[in-house]
């Protein structure tokens, strides 16, 4: 389905409201759904109310619990009902159809000569449509294309150009650490990342290092670089001068998780500062090493911008 769908505020004060985790197919991402229906079990099939009509999902189980007391739980669908014999004989046998559809597209962009590889095709329940993701390097015109996969399925036919973000999202997969990809799993879209966020985290600028399945960087770069940038914004800055007792020391590195620092306290090696150090330590001004170090690392900062999707 598609992941751009409208979340909706549902009543949490009401004690029959109850939500679950759903997936529209086995392998696609899950979504929460609200219901008034008791005892839904995993893997059990259930009809959802979507813009384009009643269309068939499982159930992943209850979805998890709100983070605070005040915090209103949302969700992106409405489960309308349990399926009837017919509908679940229906939805068991939608992606042999789909499989078929996929071959039977591939076969035809051969016969049209296209420059494009075909990723995913999704068959709405009630037949009333068909959606063909792609990639492509450049415009495709597949006019020709369409015509013919019309006069095949006799139903409306979507074209719909993806990106290699997108590609890896509905192909899945396992990413480096060893679980679900975050894309095909529960992220609904893809923010901006840089090279910036994997600085800020002291990460190996390599790139087989913080690139996903996609070749993109990795999305989960972006998890942990506000807490990051917070805590090194509490911190002395690399290149400042710190005054403790009878001693003048340099910031090398910052620490943030540890609260830490490491700073050349002339006695020939590095040493650790906690932050019950070096906050109680004297910042010394003026310092135009500390600077320049300051304005080397913003224009660094300054030099990539945002990969975007």
């Amino acid at each position: 389905m598609s992941d751009d769908t409208r979340e909706q505020d549902n009543q949490p004060s009401d004690p029959l409201i109850r939500f679950y985790r759903i997936r529209f197919r086995t392998q696609g991402q899950e979504f929460t759904a609200s219901t008034g229906i008791e005892g839904l079990k995993r893997d059990e099939i259930v009809m959802v109310k979507t813009d384009h009509g009643l269309e068939p999902a499982v159930v992943f189980g209850p979805a998890p619990c709100v983070s605070g007391p005040g915090d209103t739980r949302k969700s992106s669908f409405e489960i309308s009902r349990r399926p009837t014999a017919d509908e679940e004989n229906r939805y068991q046998n939608l992606p042999g159809h789909e499989s078929a559809a996929f071959d039977i597209c591939r076969e035809l962009i051969a016969k049209h000569s296209l420059q494009m590889r075909l990723i995913w095709v999704e068959k709405f329940f009630n037949g009333s449509k068909m959606i063909f993701y792609f990639t492509a390097d450049s415009r495709v015109d597949f006019r020709g294309l369409v015509k013919d996969l019309v006069q095949e399925f006799r139903t409306r036919v979507e074209m719909r150009q993806v990106g290699v973000r997108h590609e890896t999202k509905m192909i899945g997969g396992l990413g480096v650490c060893g679980r679900e990809l975050c894309c095909s799993s529960f992220m609904k879209k893809f923010d901006s990342v840089s090279i910036k966020m994997a600085k800020e985290q002291d990460l190996p600028l390599n790139p087989t290092k913080i690139s996903g399945v996609c070749n993109r960087l990795l999305c989960c770069l972006t998890y942990e670089y506000g807490t990051y940038r917070s805590q090194r914004r509490k911190m002395p800055k690399v290149g400042r001068r710190l005054k403790l007792g009878d001693q003048i020391c340099r910031v090398k590195r910052q620490i943030p998780l540890q609260q830490a620092i490491v700073a050349d306290c002339g006695e020939g090696e590095d040493r650790l500062l906690k932050i019950e150090e070096w906050s109680n330590a004297e910042v010394l001004r003026g310092d135009k090493g500390g600077a320049r170090q300051d304005t080397k690392r913003a224009e660094s900062d300054t030099e990539h911008s945002p990969e975007h999707n």
